[in-house]
This record gives C-alpha cells, sequence and structure tokens, in this order.
C-alpha cells in the first residue's frame, strides 16, 4: 500500500465527519488531531521517534481499547490535558510547550461516538503503517494536506505550493547545514520541511554531525511565521512528524511577518517562501513596520520588502510572487528597484498557470542573493544581469488531470545550475513557439534560433532603460494569443458582435415560440 493509497482511505473518513455534522473546512483539522496520536505512536512503535512526546494516558492505546460515550469524553479530555497540561483535577501531565502549542484551543466538534469509534478502528484497519514509516510519516501527513488543498475551496489550502516546485527551489538555493533558513509565510511549513529533508540527504540524516550542529538543526536551523492558529498548528505536526523541534515556540510562531513577529526575526542564510496573494484589509500591510521603507497595501511587496532586508550578506532566497510585483506601477518600482540595488537578482522563472488553485493567477519564483557573489557586503548596484526562464508559454493546461511535477522543472534546473550560463533553452518544443516581434525589437542582439529560447539574459540598464524597472519580461507569444495589430477595426468588431447577438436573439425567440407552440 503506497502513501496515497493511505491518503485515500483518511480522506474517505471526511463522509464519517460530514454524518457528525462538520464542515468542509474543519475536516483536516479534526482528522489530523486523532491523526497526530496516531502518528506519533506509529513512529514510536517504529523507533523513528526515541521517545514518546505525548504523556501516559493522553496515547493511541488509551483511546482505541474505549468505545461509546466513555471514548468520546476521554478524547475530550486528552484533548483538555495535551492542550493545558494539565487534567481535569489540575495536576500537571505534561510540560511540553510545543504540544501545548499543538494543541492549543483544541476541541472535537464530533458529537456521535460511534462516529469517533468509526474513525479510530479505520485507523487500526490500516496494517501497512510499516511502508508509510518507511517513506517517512511526516509525507504521508503532507499528503493528506495536499488533498484538502486540491479539494477545498477556500482557506489556507487556497495557495498550497506544489511539492515539485518547493523542492525544486530549495535545490536551486542550496541550503546547507549550520544555516538559519526561514519562511516568514510558512502555511503548513512544506518549505521547511523540504529544507531540513534535502539537509538530511546530504548528511546521512543527520547521524554524522557532532551534538552541537545536530541540536542545531534540530531547534534553531529553521523558523517560520504563521499568521492563522490552525494552520499553524498543522505546521507543528508536520515538524514534529519529520524530527523538526524547534525552539519553545516550536519551528513555526504565530505571527504576523509583517508586524512586530518579522521585525524581531534574526538575520537569516536562506528564505524559502510563498508569501499570500492579494492586497491589506484596512490599509497598508507594512504601515507597523518602520524598518519597510516603501508603504503599501500589496502583501506581496510588503513580504519581499522583508524579505531581502531580513537576508545576511551573501543569503540566498527563492519566492515566488505573482505578476503584478513585476509591472506594479509607482511603489512597485520602488521595491524592484531597491531590490535590484542591494541584491543580486539573478533569475526569474516564469511559471504555468494552473498549478495553484487560483486558476487565473500568473506566478513566478525571483532568486536572489544579498549582495554579490564577489562582495556579499555590496549594498549598490548589485544586480547586473536578470536570467529569465519562460516555463509558461504553451505549457500544458495544469490541474488535477496534468499535474505539475518535478519533470517540468528539470530543464530549468540544468540552465539554472550551469557552470558558465549561456542563453539558449529549447525545452517542450520551445523552437516551435510563435515570437512576440515587438519584443524582439526591443531588443535586437539575438539572432531568430536564440528569439525562441527559453532561456534569456537580460542587463540591467536594458531594463532600466527599455522596461522602466519592470520585470515583466516576455517574448515569446501562446498560439491562443491573438496580435492586436492583426485585428480588424474596432467598429467593425462592434458590428460583428451586435449581428451575432441579434442572431443569437432570434433563435431564443423562436425556441420560446415552438415550446409554447407545444404547451397550447
Amino acid at each position: 500500500m503506497t502513501n496515497n493509497d493511505i491518503v485515500q482511505k483518511l480522506w474517505n473518513l471526511c463522509d464519517v465527519l460530514r454524518d457528525d455534522g462538520i464542515n468542509y473546512s474543519d475536516y483536516v483539522t479534526e482528522l489530523v488531531m486523532l491523526l497526530f496520536i496516531k502518528m506519533v505512536h506509529e513512529n514510536t512503535e517504529a523507533g523513528v521517534l526515541k521517545k514518546h512526546p505525548l504523556p501516559e494516558g493522553c496515547r493511541w492505546t488509551d483511546l482505541n481499547r474505549l468505545s461509546g460515550i466513555t471514548l468520546l469524553d476521554s478524547y475530550k479530555r486528552i484533548l483538555l490535558s495535551l492542550s493545558s497540561g494539565k487534567d481535569a483535577e489540575g495536576n500537571r501531565v505534561h510540560d511540553d510547550p510545543l504540544i501545548s502549542a499543538i494543541y492549543a484551543d483544541a476541541q472535537t466538534r464530533l458529537r456521535e461516538p460511534r462516529h469517533l469509534e468509526q474513525i479510530i478502528k479505520r485507523f487500526d484497519e490500516i496494517q501497512d503503517w510499516f511502508s508509510a514509516t518507511k517513506d517517512g510519516l511526516g509525507d504521508l501527513y503532507e499528503g493528506l494536506l495536499e488533498k484538502n488543498a486540491n479539494e477545498t475551496k477556500s482557506g489556507a489550502g487556497q495557495y498550497f505550493t506544489p511539492r515539485g516546485l518547493i523542492n525544486s527551489m530549495v535545490r536551486c538555493v542550496q541550503p546547507k547545514i549550520g544555516e538559519v533558513i526561514q519562511d516568514p509565510a510558512a502555511g503548513t511549513a512544506g518549505f521547511l520541511v523540504a529544507a531540513d529533508q534535502y539537509l538530511r540527504e546530504q548528511t546521512d540524516d543527520y547521524d554524522d554531525l557532532s551534538d552541537k550542529d545536530h541540536q542545531f538543526q534540530i531547534n534553531k536551523a529553521f523558523v517560520g511565521i504563521e499568521l492563522v492558529p490552525n494552520t499553524r498548528r498543522l505546521a507543528l505536526m508536520n515538524c514534529l512528524l519529520h524530527g523538526m523541534e524547534g525552539d519553545d515556540e516550536g519551528v513555526v510562531h504565530l505571527g504576523n511577518a509583517l508586524g512586530d513577529a518579522g521585525k524581531a526575526l534574526p538575520a537569516a542564510d536562506v528564505i524559502l517562501a510563498n508569501p499570500p496573494f492579494g492586497t491589506s484589509k484596512g490599509g497598508e500591510a507594512s504601515n507597523t513596520r518602520d524598518d519597510l521603507t516603501f508603504k503599501t497595501s500589496n502583501k506581496q511587496l510588503a513580504f519581499l520588502q522583508h524579505i531581502y532586508r531580513n537576508l545576511k550578506p551573501g543569503g540566498r532566497a527563492a519566492v515566488v510572487l505573482p505578476d503584478n510585483v513585476l509591472f506594479e506601477a509607482g511603489v512597485g518600482t520602488e521595491v524592484r528597484r531597491d531590490l535590484m540595488n542591494k541584491c543580486n537578482l539573478h533569475t526569474i522563472l516564469r511559471l504555468p498557470t494552473g498549478i495553484f488553485y487560483a486558476q487565473g493567477v500568473k506566478t513566478n519564483v525571483l532568486f536572489f542573493t544579498k549582495g554579490t557573489t564577489e562582495n556579499p557586503r555590496q549594498e549598490e548596484d548589485c544586480t547586473q544581469n536578470v536570467w529569465v526562464y519562460d516555463l509558461r508559454t504553451n505549457m500544458p493546461s495544469f490541474g488535477k488531470r496534468t499535474p505539475f511535477t518535478e519533470e517540468y522543472l528539470k530543464p530549468f534546473e540544468t540552465v539554472y545550475h550551469a557552470d558558465t550560463r549561456e542563453e539558449g533553452d529549447y525545452a517542450f518544443n520551445a523552437e516551435q513557439i510563435d515570437v512576440d516581434k515587438d519584443a524582439v525589437e526591443e531588443n535586437q542582439n539575438i539572432d531568430d534560433r536564440l528569439a525562441h529560447s527559453r532561456w534569456r539574459s537580460f542587463s540591467r540598464e536594458w531594463i532600466a532603460e527599455t522596461k522602466g524597472d519592470s520585470l515583466d519580461i516576455s517574448w515569446l507569444r501562446d498560439k491562443e494569443s491573438v496580435d492586436a495589430a492583426s485585428l480588424p477595426a474596432p467598429e467593425v468588431l462592434a458590428k460583428e458582435a451586435k449581428d451575432e447577438l441579434s442572431a443569437a436573439m432570434s433563435d431564443l425567440e423562436a425556441l420560446l415560440g415552438a415550446l409554447e407552440g407545444e404547451q397550447g
């Protein structure tokens, strides 16, 4: 049985939750509060966790032997004990701040004991926990989060970052042992977990580290901030199941990265993030941060300022941002200039549409380094050339039927990591793609074949003089796109539209007449 099979079995339990009147948006929170107790049990049994993190009386074996109202009452008592650290009589049962944070204000919405008993029985019917443990029970847990993200219509799942993209971004920035790695918009901690997994693969699961370095990786290397309490709960569970403990508040702290929580973060060696899309309600997103120069209601522009200002000299960042950040005028232009001044914005990856829930949102990954390669402490004129990879034009329509996987990112990673970067990559039939003639005319120093490349370099001077410091740089054209210059005159188009509407109205009137005749 694969992880995907187990994830589907767990997701099928949502039918039980629905029968108990639990809202669709609460499915994962309800499931994982119980699933975490089960997974801790399995991790401990398999030796993944050296010590059982839950106190006696609050473990899986304290639940699965019960039934009826006794079971439901015991489960409610366990949630209260895990949250407060005390039992019903006020006796201290645990002093673990991380467990208290995970179960902060935890309450079950289950009302029928038989439904809880059914879920527990289903959990115990899954016999092949061994394979899940081998692959990492944290991966199984993340699969459930992704399933929720793909099927829910609101909440944190709306912008769940695809695992393939996360892994690719981590491979590009190449975190190292001993570095501080942050995500100021942590969500369910996907970036931080992926970075930890990458480092474990490089170092034989940390076993070859000194005690000091091992403790740093477990408790101090990874820090995230999440604004939504329930999402942070999921993130803390996700991290702990992957062996990441963090400080007294856990790996992911509760707070607003655009407020005091973000301002208090220490400088980072690596920042990986997919900040929330949209604008700040009630005013400027950056108005509580006096260290952010450019005040704006655009949350992505505020997050971008926080990220490049919070990097150490030589620190690296990979950030998912929507197109509007690349071309927005006014404050947007000032932020982009400041970014390219203080950092080496060396790469932009134009992502395909459809890889996030919001189908219309066009996104990019910006890769940049604080200072320059030669001088990490350089604070001015750090960007000399920006390399752009177009993975958007004439790509498949991604979604459930055509998932966006790491295979689509391999050509980009190849040119990204090249010892010497050279323009020219023709993956995914790039040579057959039409070229935007205006874009070619803007940059005359290319031959016809290079104009069809997905991988191009643009100088800082060209970006300033030709694009007015817009980073919305494209030169390929989708086959469905229409050349405005070849369209008929507006009055001709308007007459054609009027004629089509008139014909449609005539057809509707004829249909209505026929229906009335039948009724008569």
